[in-house]
């Protein structure tokens, strides 16, 4: 599936690691930015991480919630977040249905193996949970910081 600007993000309600579980819909009128991770603990997952939580009031303060998903399990987002002290809500797609709904499960290449994975991707979503903007294969260096400037400038 390809989603677009302007189009309905797919809802979706995904447990959350020292919590209830998150409904997209059940955020609203809150706007929300979605970052898709491949994997926890990782040095590209966690410095994103770590950069979300270092910006979260900031972000809080425009009426935004950040989420991130990825596969992997509760207890591993959980681990995840006590080491790197995170303040994001993580949540996990352990069937991949909410990636393969958000066209950010992939086939992948690396070391000339091809393999499945999550493409690093950012969604922002509005209040009424239309697509705003669409960051594909994220760098990590300054994405958070382009994300908060695009939420400022809405």
């Amino acid at each position: 599936m390809t989603l677009d600007i302007g189009h309905s993000a797919p809802d979706f309600t995904l447990p959350q690691d020292g919590g209830d579980p998150v409904t997209l819909s059940a955020l609203r009128p809150s706007r929300v930015v979605l970052f898709f991770y491949p994997k926890d603990n990782t040095p590209g997952c966690t410095t994103e991480a770590i950069d979300f939580t270092n910006h979260l009031e900031e972000f809080k303060s425009l009426g935004v919630e950040i989420i991130g998903i990825s596969k992997d399990s509760i207890r591993k987002h959980a681990n995840f977040r006590t080491k790197h002290e995170l303040g994001v809500s993580l949540v996990s797609d352990a069937d991949s249905d909410t990636c393969e709904r958000y066209g950010v499960w992939k086939e992948k290449s690396m070391y000339g193996k091809t393999f499945w994975g999550i493409e690093r991707t950012t969604i922002l979503i509005d209040g009424n949970g239309e697509i705003l903007r669409i960051w594909n294969k994220v760098k990590v260096p300054g994405h958070v910081q382009d994300v908060l400037e695009t939420v400022k400038s809405l």
